[in-house]
């Protein structure tokens, strides 16, 4: 390596630095995308009705502070008293459910005696580290009053920046790319700007549908606090595979103090849900969407929980969507189908066509060398 290089490579790790060192920031930032694009789609909505974009964008963040105003007075304050409450019965409900197991276990039939079972205690002396791995500071999310006050703030002040003014951010990162590559990037971004807002949307409607038949089930079965354990199943159901998990725990331990038939009520109750979630509701909002494998969700759950804590457990599903298109539209389409080896060369399929041959040959040097055309002046002004 000469030295330009070596200087280029020492570069590219400063600024892979800086990242890392800033990666909390950048997720932040993300996030507001993702509400300025939900925003932003209302706000189109509206003009298309005949409004115009100042004053749609206006009345969009209007309606969204006054619905936000509604909901921390009127459905946030018993919530939190709720979800206090339940915080402070659910270890003991979880000893009681410990403490069955463990009963029936030391009283299992002569037939079982032979097969040594895992204890309860040891299971939960495993999951220990692993919780503190991939689920670190769950619950520290809701204290820290003043932190968390000031990202809200920062969040809202990104949100409608970039709500104001897509286009001129939008245009602002298509310049990073070389001049030939701009028209294509620019795709590229509207492609993604689609899978998020889909996303979102679905992701919205199905968490709406989970919260309201988990709070219609709890009612029937006389839960106590259907309200906390009705929203937190919604709210945890943007976190696929992890979420719905977690959801159980909370009504599983507080029925197991009220009856121990409510407890295998609420189990089947939470596995029909989250059945009709998975094969009724999602494929049914979400057909013509992104698509992610299970295992592929679920491995990039853990990796970003991992380096970027609950904040990135939460955002890892559009992180793995904005991925998935980014890999499919650049690696795949645009570099990896295009590349020829050369020992096919001779393949029939490499042969262009006489029509093919006549279209190339009228394209001039500069446009086959440059396979996407330079953006015009236009392209990011309405």
């Amino acid at each position: 390596m000469n030295l330009g290089q070596w200087l280029s490579f020492l570069c590219l790790v400063i600024v892979l630095v800086f990242l890392w060192q800033i990666r909390q920031v950048l997720l932040l930032v993300f996030t507001a995308v993702v509400l300025a694009i939900a925003l932003n789609a209302v706000a189109r909505q509206l003009q298309k009705l005949g409004m115009s974009r100042g004053r749609a964008v206006l009345l969009t963040v209007s309606l969204s502070l006054l619905l936000t105003f509604l909901i921390f007075y009127l459905i946030v304050p018993p919530f939190v008293d709720q979800l206090l409450e339940l915080g402070a019965l659910v270890p003991v409900g979880f000893l009681r459910v410990v403490s069955w197991v463990e009963t029936l276990l030391n009283n299992r039939p002569d037939w079982l005696t032979d097969v040594e079972l895992p204890s309860p205690s040891r299971l939960i002396d495993e999951i220990q580290p692993f919780l503190r791995d991939v689920l670190p500071n769950f619950f520290a999310i809701f204290s820290g009053s003043l932190a968390v006050l000031l990202q809200g703030l920062l969040l809202i002040v990104f949100t409608l920046m970039l709500l104001a003014n897509p286009l001129a951010y939008r245009y602002a990162v298509v310049q990073l790319f070389p001049a030939f590559y701009r028209e294509r990037i620019d795709t590229v971004l509207g492609k993604c700007e689609v899978a998020l807002g889909s996303w979102l949307g679905g992701a919205l409607i199905s968490s709406t549908v989970v919260a309201l038949l988990s709070a219609i089930g709890l009612w029937a079965l006389q839960i106590e606090f259907v309200l906390a354990q009705a929203l937190l199943a919604g709210l945890l159901n943007f976190i696929p595979n992890i979420g719905p998990t977690l959801s159980m725990v909370f009504p599983l331990t507080v029925a197991a103090l009220d009856a121990p038939w409510k407890v295998l009520a609420v189990l089947i109750l939470y596995i029909v849900i989250q059945n009709l979630e998975a094969y009724l509701i999602t494929p049914t909002i979400m057909a013509n969407q992104v698509s992610l494998l299970p295992a592929m969700t679920l491995a990039a759950q853990l990796v970003f929980a991992r380096f970027f804590g609950f904040l990135g457990l939460l955002l890892a599903l559009p992180l793995a969507v904005i991925a998935k298109t980014f890999i499919q539209e650049i690696l795949v389409k645009d570099i990896l189908d295009q590349w020829r080896s050369p020992n096919h060369r001779n393949h029939r399929d490499d042969y262009p066509t006489n029509q093919q041959a006549k279209l190339h040959n009228t394209k001039s040097t500069a446009e086959v060398e440059n396979p996407f055309k330079l953006p015009p002046d236009d392209l990011f002004h309405d």
